[in-house]
């Protein structure tokens, strides 16, 4: 009865770390092949899309786009803000890009095609720190000092605590379950 006890906590509790685990994504920027464009509108599209998701250190961005016709430069914050293309971090010219985050922080994206930032072709992706590494979690992103788009609001700085004594609380609960029966 006790060994039936033990496997039934120990199973319980390793389903409940897998559905917490963090695991890397590839995100496809702006959520179709074919938003990696200059903007219709005024509306920013590109940083809405990115303030609207939570990106991870080991998360990627994955880009479509025409390579004779544009291409991908990350680059520095102040680049970002004049549009300058002549001194990029990076250069992507394949037509599929995917740039992979190793750290926390700001990183600034333009498109590098002749006027294509200047009409709003460009975007700021935010990664979360790797203690929010736990998936399900949506604490605040990091401040970042940039002149540019607002970061959506989070509900609060307190989800890693909430979720901490959430996990300890059933964990504790599973493990009165597995000694009851």
């Amino acid at each position: 009865m006790a060994s039936m006890s033990s496997s039934l906590l120990f199973f319980s509790t390793f389903l409940l770390i897998s559905s917490i685990s963090s695991e890397a994504k590839d995100f496809l920027v702006g959520g179709s092949t074919d938003s990696w464009k200059i903007p219709t509108s005024t509306s920013d599209t590109l940083n809405k899309w990115a303030e609207a998701n939570r990106f991870q250190v080991g998360d990627s961005l994955v880009w479509r786009y025409e390579a004779a016709k544009d291409s991908v430069l990350q680059v520095t914050r102040e680049d970002y803000l004049s549009c300058n293309t002549s001194n990029p971090i990076a250069a992507h010219k394949d037509g599929t890009t995917v740039v992979s985050f190793h750290r926390s922080g700001a990183y600034y994206f333009v498109s590098g095609a002749e006027g294509a930032c200047q009409k709003g072709q460009k975007m700021i992706v935010v990664v979360m720190s790797e203690r929010h590494a736990l998936r399900g979690i949506s604490p605040a992103p990091a401040p970042v000092d940039y002149e540019g788009p607002a970061i959506a609001p989070t509900s609060g700085s307190n989800g890693v605590a909430v979720v901490k004594r959430g996990v300890l609380g059933a964990l504790v609960v599973l493990g009165m379950m597995g000694f009851a029966f």
